[in-house]
């Protein structure tokens, strides 16, 4: 992952309704929810949850797939994942007090 990925993704993130869209979709897993179910969940007019899904899904966060007339939204784990370990290991150097608070013990990557 490169500096314009991450900054792309913590853009993407850096807002109330899209941190709590991921949240949702996180706890969705493989299954993931259509739009409908997203705006319902995080209380946002479909174009609004539209808007915000689309954002995500440009940055990486999310994933889309169209099944029959829905679109079906997932997390993506891999991309955060990739986005934590740049944090982590990349800006913060792997440093321990760092990853104390991460409540890693093992060395990552």
């Amino acid at each position: 992952m490169n500096e314009a990925e991450v900054l792309t993704m913590l853009g993407a993130l850096s807002q109330q309704t899209r941190l709590q869209i991921v949240r949702f979709l996180m706890r969705c897993g493989d299954t993931g929810a259509s739009a409908g179910e997203v705006g319902q969940e995080v209380g946002a007019t479909s174009s609004r949850a539209s808007f915000h899904l689309s954002a995500l899904e440009n940055a990486g966060v999310i994933t889309s797939e169209r099944q029959s007339r829905h679109i079906y939204y997932r997390a993506n784990p891999a991309g955060m994942g990739a986005l934590v370990s740049f944090l982590l290991n990349d800006c913060c150097d792997n440093h321990p007090d760092v990853r104390a608070c991460c409540g890693v013990v093992s060395s990552c990557c």
